[in-house]
């Protein structure tokens, strides 16, 4: 595009201020830009964004929910199933001598909230031992331990009965000692 000088009508180059022929000002062009406006459609609507406050509290609301229905709604065991669990741990680390004579071989869960302590005298034989010996020394000390060992609180309050089975190194019943709630009540 060409500007034409209003004084001397010569075409002069679009980006001149001055006519090349006779130095009068040439007019001022103003050239249109096109600026694309967006159309919007039906389809596309504008995008509102969500204050940060609302999203959090939206957030903080469903893991609320979340949290509160998986405690209500989470699976209880009961207390026979938990002493299962209980015994199977204990198991692991078994058998083990408690002594030169005594070995503890495993622990059983018992049905009606019973936990059941299974030893062996392991030197020796049923008919060798004095049973009033034998119970006087073993049964020392296990109602104490089961009064006041923390680490059977859960169990206390859940009045689980306490068996200690003994059996002699061929395998034969010794005795059994027989702990219940109201014997370690306090």
């Amino acid at each position: 595009m060409k500007i034409i000088c209003q004084n001397c009508d010569t075409e002069n180059v679009n980006t001149s201020k001055y006519c090349s022929n006779c130095g009068y000002q040439l007019p001022k062009i103003e050239i249109e830009t096109a600026t694309a406006t967006p159309v919007q459609t039906e389809k596309e609507k504008p995008k509102k964004k969500m204050p940060l406050a609302s999203l959090l509290g939206i957030i903080f609301g469903v893991l609320l929910i979340v949290g509160v229905s998986q405690y209500f709604l989470r699976p209880t065991l009961d207390i026979d199933e938990t002493l299962a669990v209980v015994a199977s741990e204990i198991n692991k680390n078994y058998p083990m001598y408690i002594d030169q004579d005594l070995r503890m071989d495993n622990t059983m869960a018992m049905p009606n909230k019973t936990l059941q302590y299974n030893y062996t005298i392991v030197n020796y034989a049923k008919e060798e031992l004095n049973m009033e010996v034998v119970e006087s020394t073993l049964f020392t000390g296990i109602l104490e331990n089961i009064q006041t060992n923390p680490d059977l609180k859960e169990m206390r309050d859940a009045k689980v009965t306490f068996n200690y089975y003994y059996k002699d190194k061929n395998g034969v019943y010794v005795t059994k000692y027989v702990v219940t709630p109201d014997m370690y009540a306090k």
